[in-house]
Parts: C-alpha cells; structure tokens; sequence
C-alpha cells in the first residue's frame, strides 16, 4: 500500500462547513461565493462564444484576447505596461496558478514563508513540491506583520515567501511601509515573492491596494496571482492569471502546460470581450462590496458580536468574545450553525499554531436579503446566548 504524501490533509474546513450547512438546513455565509446573478452582459458574451466557435483548445498560455485584455486591464490600474506574450499566463482559477507558481520555484529541502492566517493551499503545494512552509503568525485582532521576525525566519534555503493582500482570511491590507519592508529584506537573496492579490479591487474605505506590480524591486522577483472568479463574481468560472517577469512566466509555464495546459476557451472570450466594455466591473468593486459590508456591520450594531469594519476581501469578522467568552473559534463556529443557522468559518484552520481565536469569518458577498436574515439570525443567537 502506498505513502500518503499528505497524510495529515482531510477536507477543508469550507467543505465541511458548507455540508453540514446544506445537511441543517442552515444560511451559509462562510464559503466566499455570491448567492446572486452575475452581470447578464457577461452571460451573453459566453453564449456569443459558444456560438462563434470558440469550443476547442485555447492556447496553453491563454487566448491573446485575453491576455492583450489583462495587459490592458493592468494599465489602467496601475499605469504600468505589461507583454502579454511573455508576462502573462491565463489559468485555471487562481488556485492553480498559486500552485503552479509554487512548483515552478520551490524544490525538495527548500523552505517557503507563508503568514498565517494563510490561505489554506500554500502549506500542500509546498510540501508536495518537497519543501518545507515557515509559518509566521499573525496576531489578533490587527494580524500586522512583524518584518524582523520574518528577517529571523530567512535561512540559506529561503526560496519563496508568500504574500496575500486583502489577506483572506484576515480581512487586512498590507500598507506601503510593508512592501518596502519586503524589498528591503529579500534584496540580493535569491528568493522570489509569490503575491496572492486576488481580491485586489475589493480595499475599502480609501485605502490603497499596494501590488507587488506596483513596486519596481518586488515586480522583478514577483509571481502576482489574479482571480475573474471574484472579479466578475463567478467563481464557478474557474479562470484566474498570473503576471511575472519572462524568466518566471516560462518557469510557471513549464508547469501550468503538464498540469491543466489550457482553460476553457469560451469563458476566456467571454471574458475578453466583456472586460473592455466594462471597466466598471471591476471599477466599482469597492463600493459595491463596501455597501454590503456597512449593511451587515450595522445590522449587527449592538447584538453582541464586536465588529471591526474589514479593510479588504469581501469577508468580514466577527468577534464573539462577549457572548461566548470561553469558547474556541471552531466550537462556536459549530454552535452557531447547529443552535442558530448560520454556517461561518472559524480561523484557526488557516494557522499551523493558532493562537487564542475569538471571531469568525463570514462572507458578505451575498444578496443583500441574505445578508439582514443572517443578522437577524446572529441576533437572535446572541440573544439565547447570553441569556
């Protein structure tokens, strides 16, 4: 019989919370995808592709459309050019271009740093690449970064270090003095940064989205992941990008060719048709998703639950201290949906060592009916709860 090469892995936290959501009959607010339609212009671009012909093989690196879309996309966010023959990969969802991207760097006895809370596929693919994640805490409630703990944490195996704002699932952006921080501490070591931006036009209340694209020394040694599932709020989709340097575009692409080779080429004209026509769909990410957040926020004003506004993602936290003060995030989380109705996500899943947890996440990419029943049903729970 033959090794488990992850053997500690089972499924995640977002299957089995969405189960057992589906199984109780309970609102499931805690898997980040939306309950409602996306754009029908954008349904009606993929309709135009199937019926142009465009069902056989897309380029393994992506439609030029596309790609010549991202490129431009790109230039209107950041100002900055990018070839969209060398420096830029259409994959599937940007799941697979983080883990393409980890395979194309890390090799056996290398070590990747990854922040924790992390996104929960950074430590596997590492691992089944034959490397080892450093895992850096982030502490609550601000989960800032501390850079000379990091400085401690770089050894002569250092290869990767993993970057993800917004941060999901803590809900954080990092700031300007971050990336320069970074800069400063990968400088003539031979690591690449792997950023995981894919929430990068959700950041609210004025703040800026700081991209490793945007950072002259960091775009040099960056791998930068993308994703349309939440850009166009279809995650079933399936279609993300990566953007780096030529030397690590061909790197990634070696990879990328003998794992998934090409995505689904109706979707890909879908999207490069739509995207130019409507920049506002990515434009008025923030507003759209600030408007939900504020919506849920004040509907919980008073109920129990501390709410800190969430900086980016379209996530937000909820801090349950009062109303359970002695509960771990995973029991409260379970209480929650089987006493009160509401499936969420606890964070301690998304640490190798988890420190005291007092909040859980839910997901406000959701139909604004669906947002006030489920603060009606925190509410009530809180309500019963400490009683």
């Amino acid at each position: 019989m033959s090794t488990s090469k992850l053997p500690d892995v089972g499924t995640t936290i977002f299957t089995v919370m969405s189960h057992r959501a589906a199984q109780l009959g309970a609102l499931n607010i805690g898997q980040g995808f939306p309950d409602y339609p996306l754009d029908p212009k954008l349904a009606a671009a993929l309709a135009e592709a199937v019926a142009a012909g465009h069902n056989q093989y897309a380029p393994m690196e992506g439609s030029l459309a596309l790609r010549e879309a991202i490129a431009a996309k790109l230039r209107a966010s950041h100002g900055l050019e990018f070839d969209p023959l060398a420096e830029i990969t259409v994959t599937c969802g940007a799941t697979e271009a983080l883990y393409s991207a980890i395979q194309s760097v890390v090799g056996p006895g290398d070590e990747a740093i990854v922040f924790d809370p992390a996104y929960d596929s950074y430590d596997p693919a590492i691992r089944l690449a034959g490397g080892r994640a450093i895992h850096i805490p982030l502490a609550p409630p601000r989960f800032r970064y501390d850079w000379e703990r990091v400085r401690a944490a770089i050894t002569p195996r250092t290869r990767l270090l993993i970057l993800n704002t917004p941060l999901n699932p803590a809900c954080t952006v990092a700031r300007a003095g971050d990336l320069a921080a970074l800069a400063e501490l990968l400088r003539d070591r031979p690591i690449t940064l792997l950023a995981d931006e894919v929430y990068d036009h959700v950041i609210y209340d004025g703040r800026r989205h700081e991209s490793a694209l945007a950072h002259p020394e960091l775009r040099a040694r960056s791998l930068v992941v993308f994703s349309f599932g939440k850009t166009l709020h279809a995650t079933g989709w399936r279609t993300g990008y990566c953007v780096a340097p030529p030397a690590l575009t061909a790197e990634l692409r070696k990879v990328h060719q003998y794992n998934t080779f090409s995505i689904a080429a109706p979707l890909q004209a879908a999207i490069a048709k739509y995207l130019p026509e409507h920049p506002e769909s990515w434009q008025g990410l923030a507003a759209f998703f600030e408007a939900k957040r504020d919506r849920l926020v004040t509907a919980l004003a008073g109920s129990g639950f501390s709410v800190q506004p969430a900086e980016g993602t379209y996530f937000q936290l909820l801090d349950f201290s009062a109303i359970a003060p002695a509960a771990s995030d995973t029991d409260f989380a379970s209480r929650l949906l089987e006493e009160g109705g509401v499936a969420s996500i606890p964070l301690s899943p998304f640490y190798r060592e988890p420190p005291r947890l007092t909040c859980v996440r839910v997901c406000i990419a959701k139909r604004d009916e669906t947002l006030l029943e489920a603060a009606a049903r925190l509410r009530a729970f809180a309500a019963r709860a400490t009683r």
